[in-house]
C-alpha cells in the first residue's frame, strides 16, 4: 500500500477504500491509534512490546507484551502506556474482519460456522492464555505479509485455533454497545487518560465533568453508559488494577500501596478490592507468590 493512497479515518483507522475480509494493522507507541474508541469491526490484538493498562468494556487490568485479545463489534477499548514507556516502532499488531463476511460465508462454507461461538463470546471481549508466542508472531507477520486469498488461508487456522481453545476468559461484565459519535469518544478517551495519569490523587466527578464541558448530572449518565462504570466505579477499577501489580511485583506494606494508589484509608481500601478481586489484598498477594514459585518450579 502506497503512501499517497492511505487516508485517516474517522475512526483513525488506516484505510485505502479496498474491501477485504482479513485486514491487518499495526502501530507503534505513541500513535493517534491509541484512543479510547469502538467501531464495527472484531479485531484481533496481539501486544508484542510496552506494558500498562487495558480497557475493554468496563474491564480495566494489566497489560504487558505477549497479551492477546479478541474484541467484538463496538465494544470499546484501549491500551494505555505506562508514563515512563520509551518510544517503540511496532506495539500492537491486529487483524480485522466483520460479521458480515463470516455469516455470508457461512451460506456457501458452512465450516465457518465453527467460529461462531467465539465471535459471540467476543461481544464481552476474550483474553486468550497458554498461546505459542513465537508461532503466534509468524502467523500476524504471515497474514501481514500476504493479500488476498492467501491472507484467508494464513488467518483461518488462528481464528480456529482461538475458537477450540479452552484457554480463554472473558474480559468485560457488561456488553457495551458504543454507538457514540466521534466527538463523544474524544471525551471518553480524555477523561479515561486523565484518570490513569492522575489516580493516585483525589479525582472528583465533577473534575472530570468540567475537563469535557459537561454537568456533573449528564457527564455521570454518558460516562455510564460508554464505560458500563459509574464514575467512582471507574476509577477505583483503575486503582485496585495498579495496586495488584503493587503487590505482585513489590514487598510495599499494604497500607502503603493503599495511600499509593488514591485511597484515603486502608478500610475503604480492603473493602474495594474485595469487591473487585474476591479476595482481601493480603490473600492477592500470597496467591500471587504461590502462583510465581509454583511457576518457577516448572520453568
Amino acid at each position: 500500500m502506497s503512501n499517497t493512497a492511505k487516508r485517516i479515518t474517522p475512526e483513525y483507522e488506516i484505510a485505502d477504500g479496498s474491501v477485504e475480509t482479513i485486514r491487518y494493522l499495526e502501530h507503534g507507541y505513541p500513535s493517534d491509534l491509541i484512543r479510547w474508541h469502538a467501531h464495527d469491526d472484531y479485531e484481533l490484538h496481539f501486544i508484542v512490546d510496552t506494558s500498562g493498562k487495558v480497557f475493554v468494556g468496563d474491564y480495566i487490568g494489566n497489560y504487558s507484551a505477549g497479551q492477546l485479545i479478541l474484541t467484538g463489534p463496538r465494544l470499546p477499548h484501549n491500551w494505555v502506556c505506562q508514563n515512563d514507556q520509551a518510544p517503540v516502532k511496532v506495539r500492537d499488531m491486529l487483524i480485522r474482519f466483520d460479521h458480515e463476511s463470516f455469516s455470508n460465508g457461512m451460506k456457501i462454507i458452512p465450516e465457518l460456522a465453527e467460529i461462531l461461538p467465539m465471535l459471540s463470546r467476543a461481544k464481552s471481549g476474550i483474553e486468550f492464555f497458554d498461546i505459542d508466542l513465537e508461532k503466534l508472531k509468524k502467523v500476524f507477520h504471515s497474514v501481514r505479509d500476504s493479500s488476498g486469498l492467501e491472507r484467508i488461508i494464513k488467518a483461518l487456522p488462528l481464528l480456529q485455533e482461538l475458537a477450540q481453545t479452552p484457554n480463554y476468559r472473558l474480559l468485560s461484565t457488561v456488553q457495551i454497545d458504543l454507538k457514540s459519535n466521534e466527538s463523544l469518544q474524544r471525551k471518553i478517551n480524555t477523561v479515561v487518560d486523565h484518570v490513569t495519569q492522575n489516580y493516585s490523587q483525589d479525582i472528583s466527578l465533577s473534575s472530570a465533568a468540567s475537563l469535557v464541558n459537561m454537568s456533573d448530572s449528564h457527564f455521570s449518565r454518558f460516562f455510564k453508559k460508554a464505560t458500563g462504570n459509574r464514575f467512582i466505579e471507574f476509577v477505583n477499577r483503575v486503582r485496585i488494577s495498579r495496586a495488584c501489580s503493587l503487590l505482585t511485583e513489590t514487598d510495599q506494606q499494604i497500607a502503603s500501596i493503599c495511600f499509593q494508589v488514591g485511597f484515603n484509608n486502608v478500610a475503604n481500601f480492603n473493602r474495594r478490592f474485595h469487591e473487585l478481586k474476591g479476595v482481601t489484598p493480603r490473600d492477592f498477594r500470597a496467591q500471587s507468590n504461590a502462583h510465581m514459585e509454583t511457576s518457577a518450579s516448572h520453568a
